[in-house]
């Protein structure tokens, strides 16, 4: 069985040789945090460790790693986790809800929301087995999928195992990188939205009162008026320095979501008329906007990897992700309830031109401009070091910030081209978090025991996750390119009526 030597770090990577940073340039390590070592490797003994290294693993459900004395408690672990998992996605539920109906939505949210923390559990499960079988320390995501398919009782499946790490690194990347598009559109959007209505703003917050918007500019112009500031924002490459940029975000989005709720809750009209079940035709839509928002299962082993007490993280797993799904069922519903058939792509749309809550707008577009650097940093450390490291370390700083300004734009151009709020959620969600969140677990959780014998019934389940998964993959990809290109042609059809 082939060993894979590729060190297990905090992000997954495509297999590509570091480019060791030299005094003077920018680092070009891979993503960890900078105080925390990783001794991911067998030849390698964290201080602090007992006798013997890794022979003091017991059991797979003794799992714990040794030396980490700094490590995060379970407080710090929980919030970190809630972090992961609550961004733009949230805003975008209730309109979401608004595709699956009143009924069927919340419902499809809490399933959803089971199924995901369940994959969850099976990446940690699978980890573990892993770390005691081969005496590891810590498995990322890409290396538990290696070692699971060096499992399998398929030749070929050995032999390419190392593909494993390459495409969960690739869905990775897209992932990231469309968190970063979506934070593009939700920015011009709201921008827009409080410029628009700048000179009508007042004290009062009168749902009933209307406020004259003035004309102002395309809400991709304001896309490209953001860029400059975002490419500045990532040449911050200090994990440190971002950490106290994601604090001030955090802050910021809290204080957004209570006022947001103290809002909605009031004068909630008569639910009466709201579709029990929406067409089937937008319940793809839903999907890719529910997956998006649960899609935080890269943070799950990083996390329990940074803790004091490993064996503390499922009761933390299982503790938080409850919090999330209650916060987005409640928000997703009262938001529909609240706005109806006017719900928009996202909730701070629907809030009053007043100046208290276009605040909130500002308050929440700061915390997401600050999240982008954030997100950003995981596909520039897979895709960038290994670039610079065909460089000479002469241009390697030169490089370096090059290739993040070709990063940036990127996701500027393609937010520009699918200008959307709700198709871009929705297109993100169904094309890469299906897979990582739903489609991977449960085939790792097959190639993890099928040699050492699992349950016909585990088998089963986790085919019909990840058929699910995949169905919703497919589909919603679908739905949201035609979605996307409907409107365009219907505009190039209205437009050539015209002119006849």
């Amino acid at each position: 069985m082939a060993d894979p030597k590729e060190p297990e770090k905090g992000a997954v990577e495509l297999g590509t040789p570091n480019a060791a940073p030299s005094t003077g340039t920018m680092s070009t390590r891979r993503l960890r945090s900078e105080d925390y070592n990783d001794y991911s490797s067998t030849d390698v003994t964290p201080e602090g460790s007992p006798p013997g290294g890794m022979n003091g693993f017991a059991h797979p459900e003794s799992y714990q790693r040794f030396g980490e004395a700094n490590g995060t408690t379970w407080y710090q672990t929980l919030i970190h986790l809630l972090k992961g998992n609550i961004g733009t996605g949230l805003l975008g539920l209730p309109l979401a809800v608004k595709n699956a109906g009143i009924l069927l939505g919340p419902v499809s949210l809490l399933v959803m929301g089971v199924v995901a923390v369940h994959c969850m559990g099976i990446l940690v499960k699978c980890a573990h087995h892993f770390c005691y079988r081969f005496q590891k320390q810590f498995l990322d995501y890409g290396g538990a999928v290696v070692y699971g398919l060096e499992s399998t009782p398929s030749a070929w499946l050995r032999t390419h195992a190392i593909w494993g790490r390459r495409i969960v690194g690739l869905f990775l990347i897209v992932t990231q990188l469309g968190f970063c598009c979506v934070y593009f559109v939700f920015l011009a959007d709201n921008l827009k939205q409080v410029i628009s209505a700048a000179n009508g703003t007042t004290n009062d917050c009168s749902p009933n009162r209307t406020v004259v918007m003035t004309p102002t500019m395309d809400s991709r112009l304001y896309m490209l008026s953001i860029l400059p500031f975002v490419v500045l924002l990532t040449f911050i490459q200090n994990l440190k320095v971002l950490s106290i940029f994601s604090m001030l975000a955090n802050v910021a989005m809290l204080v957004s979501l209570v006022v947001i709720y103290q809002y909605i809750v009031r004068d909630i009209p008569d639910p009466s008329d709201l579709p029990l079940a929406a067409a089937w035709k937008t319940y793809p839509l839903f999907f890719g906007t529910a997956i998006f928002a649960f899609e935080g299962i890269g943070v799950v082993l990083p996390l329990e990897n940074k803790m004091k007490n490993p064996r503390q993280f499922p009761v933390i797993l299982y503790v938080g992700m409850t919090i999330v799904t209650i916060l987005y069922i409640s928000l997703s519903v009262l938001g529909y309830l609240r706005f109806g058939a006017d719900i928009q792509a996202s909730i701070t749309l629907n809030l009053p031109n007043c100046w208290l809550y276009q605040a909130v707008k500002l308050l929440f577009s700061f915390g997401i401009f600050f999240t982008y650097a954030v997100q950003f940093y995981v596909p520039a450390e897979i895709i960038i070091p290994p670039l610079i490291a065909r460089v000479s370390e002469r241009w390697g700083w030169l490089v370096n910030l090059l290739l993040r300004v070709v990063l940036v734009s990127v996701t500027c151009v393609l937010a520009i081209l699918i200008p959307r709020l709700d198709i871009v959620i929705s297109l993100v969600g169904s094309i890469s978090s299906s897979a990582l969140a739903l489609i991977f677990p449960p085939l790792l959780e097959i190639a993890t025991y099928y040699t050492e014998g699992i349950h016909p019934i585990v088998v089963a389940k986790d085919i019909a996750i990840s058929l699910f998964g995949f169905v919703g993959f497919v589909v919603g990809t679908y739905e949201a390119l035609e979605e996307l290109i409907a409107p365009a042609a219907a505009i190039v059809n209205s437009t050539s009526v015209m002119v006849q």
